[in-house]
């Protein structure tokens, strides 16, 4: 048996991958790829080697106490992924929140100059180190509850500035915490005030500002909002085609308020993902199908703004489209810094099984962000990994408050628990 760097020994691992069983469009058997009295072998930053307890204890008396982690009996997932995060801002909206409650809807407030462009006023007012002081307590909290990746997105900015002030302060949070940060360029989000009335002019601008930010490493992705209320579908078109000819993929929030086109757009460029999808048409999802687009559900924003328009699982599953969670993490539709409640609720009112849910913060939002080395416990992938104090994989979206965290490896390192 080769050399380790580390070991964990006497687990049960929900891998998520089909070297293991894993199935995700086997709704039949909910296996999620389990293993059980298993062992891992962890080098370089790796999953190097995948058994049973009772092959690997012959080698133990060859390691240090440090190198061997006992679970116990607790089970590992694949550290967790949040997909979709707006992380990265400054300011605060519960007045929103408050308005809502007294009747003002998504577009009442968006009317009145409130929404995203609130939240931009306020960041692009802030320094880079206020947005860096607010921003790190919110990733904090994910990195608390086993999150090893995430997805940080601009769109707060809206000028050439503050957007890259936005990306760079996600790209200073991923060195600090030593975490995965895919970041998304989304500064065609909402129409900046001084560009009133000129939307076409503004996309202009988006489309020569990337480049720039590309060729200074800020960008992995490039996302937009296509909806009534933000950006048409041949608008982002536009600049999808400059992220095409950056060799860049793509992305887009899209039927969260109407159906315009945007799922099918996302389709015909190959993209990585396209999110919300409260008013996705089947015909689009077949589109999704044929390019492999994930479906990125938030239900966070469903429940901030008492949605009753459910997206189509049941058509997503029938054409097989696969399904990722996240918590959607901004400052007005959804605050929440829990991916683990945001499974919860994928549960509870998308109707959608804990192996759904937990495929979705793992393999599947892997894949919504073209990580394929990540999300799943297969030799090759990256060890990322989460230890949980749990009876079974379900427990993570049954339970309500509880943390159950109990250790956390990223890139093959034993992480303090927070």
């Amino acid at each position: 048996m080769a050399s380790f760097d580390n070991i964990v020994i006497n687990t049960n691992l929900a891998t998520f991958s089909a070297h293991y069983g894993f199935d995700s469009k086997d709704k039949d058997n909910v296996h999620y790829g389990q293993l059980v009295d298993a062992a891992i072998g962890i080098k370089d930053g790796k999953i190097a080697w995948i058994g049973s307890n009772e092959q690997m204890t012959p080698y133990l008396s060859h390691y240090q106490i440090a190198q061997i982690k006992d679970a116990m009996g607790s089970w590992i997932t694949p550290g967790l992924i949040d997909c979709h995060t707006h992380l990265v801002y400054a300011g605060n909206r519960s007045n929103e929140f408050e308005a809502r409650l007294h009747g003002a809807s998504y577009q009442d407030i968006a009317a009145q100059g409130g929404g995203i462009v609130a939240t931009v006023s306020a960041t692009r007012a802030a320094s880079q180190e206020e947005i860096f002081a607010q921003s790190e307590k919110r990733l904090l909290a994910l990195l608390k509850e086993g999150v090893t990746s995430i997805e940080i997105k601009s769109g707060y900015g809206l000028d050439f500035d503050t957007e890259r002030k936005m990306l760079t302060v996600a790209r200073q949070l991923g060195d600090k915490y030593d975490v995965h940060v895919s970041t998304s360029y989304l500064a065609a989000h909402a129409l900046p005030p001084e560009y009133k009335d000129r939307a076409d002019d503004y996309i202009e601008q988006v489309c020569e500002w990337l480049p720039i930010l590309h060729q200074e490493g800020l960008v992995d992705a490039v996302d937009g909002f296509c909806e009534n209320i933000a950006f048409s579908a041949e608008q982002i078109r536009r600049v999808f085609a400059v992220a095409s000819s950056l060799d860049l993929p793509v992305k887009l929030h899209s039927e969260q308020l109407s159906d315009i086109g945007g799922s099918a757009l996302v389709a015909e460029y190959q993209g990585l993902s396209s999110d919300h999808l409260e008013h996705l048409s089947e015909t689009d999802i077949e589109k999704m199908a044929v390019s492999n687009t994930v479906a990125v559900l938030l239900p966070g924003a469903f429940y901030t703004l008492r949605d009753t328009k459910l997206p189509p699982i049941d058509a997503l599953r029938k054409h097989q489209v696969a399904i990722a969670i996240s918590t959607d993490c901004n400052p007005g539709t959804s605050p929440l810094t829990s991916l683990l409640l945001a499974m919860n609720m994928g549960c509870t009112l998308f109707y959608l099984t804990p192996e759904e849910v937990l495929a979705g913060a793992t393999v599947n939002a892997a894949k919504a962000l073209g990580l394929s080395h990540k999300g799943k416990i297969e030799i090759g992938c990256d060890a990322d990994l989460a230890l949980w104090d749990i009876t079974r994989p379900a427990d993570l979206c049954y339970q309500i408050g509880l943390n159950p965290i109990t250790g956390i490896m990223r890139q093959g390192q034993w992480r303090k628990t927070l």
